[in-house]
Formats: structure tokens, C-alpha cells, sequence
């Protein structure tokens, strides 16, 4: 007898993306149409099923880089997610479903390629659906928020927002609105390469200077937001030019070996830009032409990946973000 359960899928995002720190990310999916994400499936659990966290929790780990984290469940951000959720429906007199949840770790921890908001995403996604998708869009942003904030130590949405929205988002947070929508360039080609190394975002941060200079300030305003005026008019060369960081890249490149001679590779290709995804360590390398894509990422997997959990993928923006299918398990 098969069991009806729900299956969310959260793709992976690029953060930052040179002219927006802490305020652009993209959701992308690669063009070659596999996956580049984490799954997670809630199944109800049937009378006389016990959880292994508590009699109505049961939660498991599988896939690529499920090795990477910990084996206790109660510290696994799926818990949380759980936990949450049911704080959410405590607050309107209601109990959560008894649930199986089984996160599909796609996506490396400590990449850049927004993992934790990968499973925070699909984990809200599922667990809501479970539940008959009560709680509406602004609210589940809320839990994931929460969520994120609870890994990196600060609530950041440039992951979670086009992770769960898709396609380009710019974070807002005024007047109640988290984020809102930017139009992208659908013929670019988004070379993404994690060389296999991690870079934890508290790092990261703590190699930032404390204070900046106005004239470093006052660019980066002016840069964003010919950037977001570039975007609405489609004026692709101007938006182009913006792609210069003078806030984060400056001092991370330090973090990131080989970053400086991707750079220069992906110039000599006539890239629009080559950045550093998020926090690190993934790159990525922007192209209007696929066949010099090709070249980057055969480059980069020659050149820049250090280890076998590395990869490279020629992506392109997701525009639907995080879905959710109902299946049926044997």
C-alpha cells in the first residue's frame, strides 16, 4: 500500500553577486537540467509509527554531502524547521502533523551556494504542505528567515528569498515588504564552480573591515543602483559595468585561492564579470556566449576545483525557485 507524501525542492542561489552585498541573490538551476539543490520529503506518519527524535518526529539525512553533517538529528536544521512550524501553529490552537522528514543533502555546506537556505526552503516548503500549505507566502518567509538566521547567526534573505521566490531578488525590508522581484538577463550564462573548499560566513565576515570610506560607500550606492536601473531598462552594458564589488571581494579574495587567475582567464574570454558567490568558495563567471562558458568551466574544473567534492555548472536564473510535488512512496 503506497503513502502520500510531499516532495520540496529548493534550488541553490548566488548571493551578492559583486554589486549587491547582502542585498541581490538569483536562484539557478544548471542548463543541462539537473538538479542543483536539496529535497526534503514530509510523510505522515501512520498510527503506531514512531518517530526517532520524538514519538511525532522522525528525521533522516541522505545524499551527496549528507556526510557533512551532523548525525544527531536534533541538530539538523530540519528539526528546526519542524520545531518552528509547530511554535507557528501553537499560536492558533492547532498541534503539527506526525511527520517523516528526509532531507536529500544536494549542495556542499559552507559553498556559497546558499545551502543552508536550501534546506531551511525546502523543509518550510514541505513541511507546509503536509499541512495543507495553511500558512501563506509572507509568513513561511518569515520561518525561513528565522531559520537561516539561526545557522549563519544573523536573519539574511539575498539566499532564502530567490531560493524560495526565484529568479532575481533585492532585499527590501521596509515597510513590511521583504523583498521584491529585479528582472534579469535570460542570455546570460552563469558558470558556477565550488573548487571543494569551505568558507564559513562567520570567516568571512570577520575579515570585513569595521568602517569603510565614504567614497568606497557612496560607489557602492551608485553601482547598485545603476545596477536596479539597468536591470528595469534592459540596458545590458550598463548593468554589465556594475558588477564591481569594492565592499566584500577586496578582502575575501584572500580566502579563495585562484581566484585572482579565474579572473583574468574569464576577461580573456570577454566575461561580463567572475565574483565570488555569497561568501565563498564558489565562484562565478557571467557569459552571454555559451560556447566561452564551456571554456570557463572546463578551465575551472582543471584549474580551480581542489578536491572531489568540487563541481562546475553552467546555469542559468531559476525563475520559479522552490517547488513541491506529491508523491507516493512504496
Amino acid at each position: 500500500m503506497s503513502t502520500i507524501a510531499y516532495r520540496a525542492y529548493a534550488p541553490a542561489s548566488s548571493a551578492n553577486l559583486s554589486v549587491g552585498f547582502d542585498l541581490l541573490g538569483i536562484a539557478v538551476r544548471p542548463i543541462d537540467g539537473s538538479p542543483l539543490g536539496d529535497f526534503v520529503t514530509a510523510r505522515e506518519l501512520v498510527d503506531g509509527e514512531q518517530g526517532n527524535v520524538e514519538p511525532n518526529l522522525s528525521v533522516a539525512v541522505k545524499g551527496h554531502f549528507a556526510h557533512k553533517l551532523s548525525s544527531d538529528p536534533k541538530r539538523n536544521i530540519i528539526y528546526d524547521a519542524y520545531k518552528l512550524y509547530e511554535q507557528y501553529l501553537s499560536k492558533k490552537g492547532l498541534q503539527p502533523k506526525r511527520l517523516e522528514l528526509v532531507l536529500d543533502k544536494g549542495l556542499p555546506v559552507g559553498s556559497g551556494l546558499g545551502s543552508s537556505a536550501s534546506s531551511v526552503v525546502a523543509a518550510v516548503e514541505a513541511i507546509n504542505a503536509a499541512h495543507d500549505n495553511f500558512f501563506a507566502t509572507d509568513v513561511c518567509m518569515e520561518m525561513m528567515g528565522k531559520l537561516e538566521g539561526k545557522i549563519s547567526g544573523a536573519i539574511h534573505y539575498d539566499n532564502v528569498a530567490p531560493c524560495y521566490l526565484g529568479g532575481m531578488q533585492f532585499i527590501i525590508n521596509e515597510n513590511g515588504r521583504i523583498s521584491e522581484s529585479i528582472p534579469y538577463f535570460e542570455n546570460w550564462y552563469w558558470v558556477l564552480c565550488f573548487p571543494g573548499i569551505k568558507v564559513s560566513t562567520a570567516e568571512a565576515r570577520s575579515i570585513l573591515p569595521a568602517q569603510y570610506l565614504r567614497q568606497d560607500v557612496i560607489t557602492y550606492g551608485r553601482r547598485i543602483g545603476a545596477f536596479m536601473h539597468a536591470s528595469h531598462v534592459k540596458d545590458e552594458a550598463l548593468a554589465s559595468a556594475c558588477l564591481v564589488d569594492v565592499i566584500a571581494e577586496p578582502y575575501r579574495e584572500t580566502l579563495i585561492p585562484g581566484l585572482k587567475e579565474a579572473r583574468a582567464f574569464g576577461k580573456a574570454l570577454s566575461a561580463i564579470a567572475t565574483g565570488i558567490s555569497g561568501s565563498g568558495s564558489t565562484i562565478f563567471s557571467v557569459f552571454t556566449d555559451v560556447d566561452a562558458a564551456q571554456k570557463m568551466k572546463e578551465y575551472l574544473e582543471r584549474s580551480f576545483i581542489a578536491n572531489e567534492d568540487g563541481f562546475c555548472r553552467i546555469c542559468k536564473v531559476d525563475p520559479h525557485g522552490a517547488t513541491v510535488e506529491r508523491v507516493e512512496l512504496p
